[in-house]
Formats: structure tokens, sequence, C-alpha cells
């Protein structure tokens, strides 16, 4: 990833924390050209820095988005919801 594009990766990252609530999937929608594996690598490394320096608010705000995107994207794998109605059953296979 270049520089000037890692630039806009943040530029789009301070644009959807500064933007009232609800309008982030406008702001997505305005930069089609951005949304890709390396904005969601992005997203994950300022939540990150974010928690590092307490700022839990916005780490979460761009764990959720970052997650999101890439479920949109097909990074993220969609694990199927098999709930377990007998326990001792499925210990036994």
């Amino acid at each position: 990833m270049t520089e000037q594009r890692e630039q806009l990766y943040f530029n789009l990252i301070d644009e959807l924390l500064k933007c009232p609530n609800g309008q982030e999937p406008e702001i997505l929608e305005s930069k089609p050209e951005l949304i890709d594996s390396g904005l969601v690598q992005t997203m994950l490394q300022v939540a990150t820095m974010f928690a590092h320096e307490g700022n839990q608010d916005g780490a979460q705000f761009l764990f959720f988005v970052a997650r999101e995107l890439a479920k949109e994207l097909g990074l993220y794998p969609e694990v199927p919801n098999t709930e377990v109605v007998n326990p001792e059953v499925a210990n036994k296979e």
C-alpha cells in the first residue's frame, strides 16, 4: 500500500469518526474506490492504537465498522450458528 493510499484511508477513517451517528454508510458509499481489504486493515490498526491509548469508544466503533466491511467484502467468515441441544450427545461423537 502506498503512502498516498494510506493517507486516503486515514482521511476516510477520520471522516467516519467525526460524522453524525448514522451517516457512516453515506460516507463509505461516497468513496467506493477506498473500500477494500487495505481499509479494513488500516481501521484495525487505528482501532488497536485507540484501545492502547484508552479510547475504547473509538476502538469499538472502528472494530465494528471494519468487521461489517470485511463481511461485505467476503473477508470475514460467516460462522453458522449451530446450537447444540444435548451437549452429552455431541461430546460422545
